[in-house]
């Protein structure tokens, strides 16, 4: 990068920037150096280039030699940004805590079209066990104004940023946030007043966390990835909860590995679930399980 009594243009730093990306085997070069030179600048992409010519500051040139070093080091460009998009949201994201994926919005669109059609003055009662950034959480409060959730995490650094995104996202009257081991922490005087339970909990079978990219694997949280030896832990624990807390009828909607649906749907149907349905992502992939508590 050019020396900090040289001229560097926005158009100076797209071009470099991308070149040095690219040799460093970023994925997508563009889209880094567009989002990491914005985020540097102040910007939006598309004032980049009608910018080209106007140099960066020496307070821009600095924060920008370090998000590109931090990206060539690997860390997830979201974590540089400090938010990604979810649906109609933008979240905040911060190292140790599980980064959002558009997998997880086809989790919410799933649960979101299985939930009754609104009435007067009812409330729907939601918990989003294992909550994370909020996205799910904040997500589902702001689409339907008739819900309350309850945001569950076990870890501090989740916790408070759950809170801070439902703040954000101004549905924070609306989202109640419990430090909590899946559904354990949940007042018991809640058993059965359930409407929904929406889960993302780790999945990825142990034997292929080591195969997984180093941008995932080198930062994000491996609590909220390893989800022991077929991917079912989390998942069997939390079957056994949901049947509890669940009105009859009521719906759950869980994220999975590909290869471990069909064992879950058939732990499902032996628990009790009824209407049991497998749902793909963007990819075409098999990841999210649907299911009723037919008690």
């Amino acid at each position: 990068m050019a020396q900090s009594n040289d001229i560097w243009t926005i158009k100076a730093a797209l071009d470099w920037t991308m070149g040095y990306l690219e040799r460093k085997g970023d994925e997508n070069p563009r889209v880094s150096t567009q989002k990491l030179i914005a985020h540097a600048c102040g910007l939006s992409r598309i004032e980049l280039y009608t910018n080209l010519d106007r140099p960066l500051s020496l307070e821009e040139r600095d924060r920008l030699r370090d998000y590109v070093k931090r990206r060539a080091g690997g860390e997830p460009l979201q974590y540089i940004i400090g938010e990604v998009g979810f649906r109609f949201l933008s979240i905040e994201v911060a190292r140790g805590v599980l980064i959002p994926r558009p997998e997880t919005e086809v989790l919410v669109s799933e649960l979101m079209t299985n939930l009754p059609d609104e009435e007067e003055g009812a409330v729907l009662r939601i918990v989003d066990v294992g909550t994370g950034s909020g996205c799910i959480a904040c997500s589902i409060a702001s689409e339907r104004s008739d819900t309350h959730l309850y945001a569950l995490d076990i870890a501090p650094e989740a916790l408070a940023l759950c809170e801070k995104n439902a703040i954000r996202c101004g549905v924070d009257n609306r989202v109640t946030v419990i430090e909590s081991d899946m559904l354990s922490g949940l007042d018991e005087a809640l058993i059965g007043e359930m409407d929904a339970i929406i889960s993302n909990p780790p999945y990825i079978p142990t034997s292929l966390i080591d195969t997984i990219p180093h941008e995932v694997a080198g930062f994000e949280p491996h609590l909220a990835l390893d989800g022991g030896a077929d991917g079912l832990d989390a998942f069997r624990t939390l079957l056994d909860q949901a049947w509890a807390y669940l009105k009859p009828q009521g719906v759950l909607a869980v994220e999975l590995f590909e290869e471990s649906l069909d064992e879950a749907s058939q732990l499902a149907y032996e628990k009790g679930f009824s209407d049991v349905r497998i749902a793909y992502d963007l990819t075409e992939r098999p990841r999210i399980l649907v299911a009723r508590c037919a008690k």
